[in-house]
């Protein structure tokens, strides 16, 4: 049997090394991207070009491209075009489609599930997809030698894949698992003659990409763009209706919105839109919409450091915070008050019996109770721009209830590495979205509170007993085959996870993302990073 999720451990240098920054799934993602500079200004033709969509995505486009590894946005949104998984799913409903394999399992309880491959796919490169590319991919996945992201992701319940004949396959599971279902998308069908060749894996983290889907790399420029164009011989569900796709790589929202405003616009789309930017877009006749999602703003304790050890304090921190506030001045009103860990929006949501409703009266009184007087706080944070937007209202909260905060905006990696060094910190503002990767809570919740794991090392609270009991609940949530009671197991340790206030979301935010509709059609704004365009029509 796989080690469990809740042992597997990966070091901040790990992440780093997986996604440059975790872009989309733990915000680290847009201050790294900013280090790789600016973004070409020359798309690969002119805003009338009927074949081709120039698409702005608002993250750096040097980083890993591995889909065993990456967690990099722009990365990702490419990944999404290239490759296919057996199943798929739909960027937006998450609903599950057959993508390399003919048809979902007959039995989504069963403990194994057959695919057949679809005849006649195809890599890019002209060769036959196979069974042994299936399973050179999972073999990848579910070596812990190889320390892969996706392993975290499959470790728990995926004990094998196996070859049936020359057409199928077999997935074994440690014990049933029906939300594995939405999450083989997660895990690309790579190309074994490709990828297991020496040096294959260095080369698809620097930006090789040979898929099966419906449209293969042409062009990749680091720190600049990356075009696609559509694969003539794709024989699988989503066909393109698009020749051509460039992907921009442009980190600085002022050069963004440039990119798609005025009638000189090189571009029909463009995410990541500054909520400053929305009313002026929409007066210039392009469609904003938004998504929302778990895009969330959080604070971590540093549970070592007196008195940050004291739940109350924690908890006094989080009533403190004028979120309305922070939502109406700092996100123009694009922004929940998160009263769970889950975005309301999620499947599993419910409230939290805990819920940091704005209360100044009761934060002083928690105080008090943990006897702490006189507390001054450094409040490190990521620079990520809406982000750093709401970090003098949290500064004023504090002081208002006799907290003297100094704020320490700075670079991802540097506030990270000084982590990484053990050097002392108090409490750091961060952002995080692991929707790019799915929905299920399972999935959300191991990418944060995971025994060993990097952000549960930061916290230094993983040893303590209350987490210690939070994961065995865990276990037994994803380890239960009745979905009613699985959901009780979800919602009580959720319970656990908004008291005890270690890594706790301020509120979740709105990703904008605008567009041309005369010349774009059947868009829809995704809730996490990323533009897909397998659905959308050039007009």
């Amino acid at each position: 049997m796989s080690a469990p999720v809740s042992r597997q451990v990966f070091s901040r240098r790990d992440f780093l090394r997986y996604s440059g920054a975790v872009s989309a799934a733990a915000a680290i993602s847009a201050t790294l991207s900013a280090c790789s500079g600016p973004a070409s200004t020359s798309s690969t033709g002119a805003g009338d070009d009927k074949d081709l969509v120039t698409a702005v995505i608002g993250y750096g486009n040097n980083q890993s491209w591995d889909p065993t590894m990456t967690a990099s946005a722009f990365s990702m949104a490419a990944i999404q075009h290239i490759y296919e998984g057996l199943v798929d799913t739909d960027p937006i409903t998450r609903e599950p489609y057959p993508a390399l394999a003919t048809a979902l399992p007959a039995d989504a309880s069963a403990t194994t599930w057959k695919f057949t491959l679809r005849q006649g796919a195809k890599w890019h490169d002209g060769q036959p997809v196979t069974v042994d590319d299936v399973l050179f991919t999972f073999q990848r996945i579910l070596d812990p030698a190889a320390q892969t992201l996706t392993y975290s992701f499959f470790g728990t319940w995926l004990r094998e894949v196996r070859k049936v004949d020359d057409t199928s396959v077999e997935l074994v599971f440690n014990f049933p698992f029906p939300d594995a279902l939405q999450r083989l998308t997660i895990a690309k069908i790579m190309p074994k003659h490709v990828f297991g060749a020496p040096g294959g894996w260095d080369a698809a983290k620097g930006g090789k990409a040979v898929g099966s889907g419906p449209y293969k790399l042409v062009a990749h420029n680091p720190k600049s763009n990356t075009v696609l164009e559509a694969f003539a011989d794709y024989n699988g569900p989503r066909k393109p209706s698009i020749k051509k796709i460039n992907l921009l790589s442009i980190v600085e929202a002022p050069a963004r919105v440039a990119k798609i405003s005025g009638g000189s616009a090189e571009a029909q789309i463009a995410e990541n839109i500054p909520y400053a930017n929305i009313d002026q877009l929409r007066s210039g006749g392009l469609t904003v919409e938004g998504g929302k999602g778990m895009n969330h703003m959080f604070l971590m304790f540093n549970t070592a450091q007196k008195p940050f050890d004291d739940v109350r304090v924690r908890q006094a921190l989080f009533y403190a915070i004028d979120t309305k506030k922070m939502i109406d001045v700092a996100l123009k009103g694009h922004g929940t008050p998160a009263a769970s860990f889950l975005n309301e929006q999620n499947p599993s949501y419910a409230k939290a019996k805990t819920v940091y409703n704005y209360d100044p009266a009761k934060a002083k009184a928690l105080l008090a109770a943990a006897g702490v007087t006189n507390l001054s706080v450094t409040l490190m944070a990521v620079n990520v721009s809406w982000l750093a937007d709401c970090l003098p209202t949290i500064a004023n909260s504090w002081q208002a209830v006799g907290i003297k905060t100094t704020l320490e905006p700075q670079d991802t990696a540097a506030l990270f590495t000084k982590m990484d060094q053990s050097q002392s910190y108090q409490v750091v503002a961060a952002a995080s979205n692991p929707n790019q990767f799915g929905l299920d809570a399972d999935l959300i919740l191991r990418y944060n509170y995971t025994s060993g794991g990097t952000w549960m090392k930061y916290t230094k609270w993983d040893n303590s007993p209350e987490a210690k009991n939070l994961f065995a609940l865990m276990d037994r949530a994803t380890q239960e085959p009745d979905p009613a009671k699985k959901l009780t197991l979800l919602h009580q340790y959720l319970d656990v996870i908004a008291e005890q206030a270690v890594l706790y979301p301020v509120l979740h935010t709105e990703l904008m993302t605008a567009w041309d509709p005369k010349k774009l059609t059947g868009v829809r704004p995704q809730a996490y990073p990323g533009i897909n365009l397998l659905q959308a029509r050039r007009v």
